[in-house]
């Protein structure tokens, strides 16, 4: 019962997240929307860094902490440069595979890898192909589908190594300390060199914006920690779901409308997606 409250959580909160990049993203950018949203996660970690205090082995852990940190960043600017030109409803779908790629980096650094794996690898991709391609019946101003498919998927890519190093941190370090790296590489990376050369960028409109995504990203990280603590498999799964979530708020919020080949690349990658967490 405990995973799925907190896989449900983490799936509510990325979703909330995803819409939020892809808000601010349009206004302000990108970079900066990143920028603004790792200064507020660096905020509310800070005090459980204290609170936690330094772990035993953190100087072993550092290149997992850099590669976890520097992928979660890239992913959520690649993401945010996706929706600029994509649909919410095929962006965070092509994302969510970000869990096929952790499984991919597992199996290049030297674990197996089921035929069964392989086959759903395969159709993760055919899903990707499909929504790229497929003909859009309500395009959005400046839409590029193909441009916003590749963006998503260098986005799942980075989120994937990430992923892999965070799993790999979280029965070493406390959370918080697994959730510092990508708050610091935000702020260092991004924030000090945009507001250096003055194109850090911010509007009333877009501050309760980044600060929602600040807030929903540390809290849904958290979330799919503490319900991976009981059941891995669950949280994963019922996490994953936050692609057709996104697509749901995003018809509602914002009337984004899929035409039936892209309807049928979405089931295709979060049909794929929770059959690949399952058999892992």
């Amino acid at each position: 019962m405990i995973s799925i409250v907190f896989g449900l959580a983490t799936a509510a909160l990325f979703a909330t997240s995803g819409l939020l990049n892809s808000r601010a993203s349009k206004i302000i950018g990108s970079w900066s929307a990143v920028a603004w949203t790792m200064l507020v996660g660096l905020i509310l970690t800070t005090p459980f860094i204290f609170f936690a205090g330094i772990p035993d082995g953190l100087g072993d852990s550092w290149p997992r902490l850099v590669v976890a940190g520097a992928g979660n960043v890239a992913g959520l600017v690649f993401v945010g440069l996706a929706f600029r030109v994509g649909k919410v409803g095929v962006v965070s779908p092509i994302v969510a595979t970000e869990g096929a790629i952790a499984a991919v980096v597992a199996a290049i650094l030297g674990e197996s890898i089921l035929p069964i794996v392989a086959f759903l690898l395969f159709v993760i991709m055919v899903g990707v192909v499909v929504s790229a391609v497929a003909p859009d019946p309500e395009p959005l101003d400046h839409e590029r589908p193909v441009i916003a498919a590749l963006l998503a998927t260098g986005s799942a890519i980075a989120f994937g190594l990430s992923l892999f190093a965070s799993g790999s941190l979280s029965s070493d370090l406390p959370i918080s300390w697994v959730l510092l790296p990508a708050r610091i590489v935000g702020v260092v990376v991004l924030l000090i060199p945009l507001a250096a050369t003055r194109n850090l960028r911010i509007t009333r409109k877009t501050v309760p914006m980044v600060i929602g995504m600040g807030v929903a990203e540390v809290f849904g990280l958290t979330c799919f920690a503490i319900g991976a603590q009981y059941e891995v498999a669950i949280t994963s799964v019922l996490a994953s779901q936050f692609a057709p979530i996104s697509a749901v708020m995003a018809y509602f919020l914002f009337r984004e409308k899929l035409g039936r080949l892209q309807i049928t690349g979405v089931v295709i990658l979060v049909a794929a997606v929770t059959s690949l967490t399952l058999v892992s």
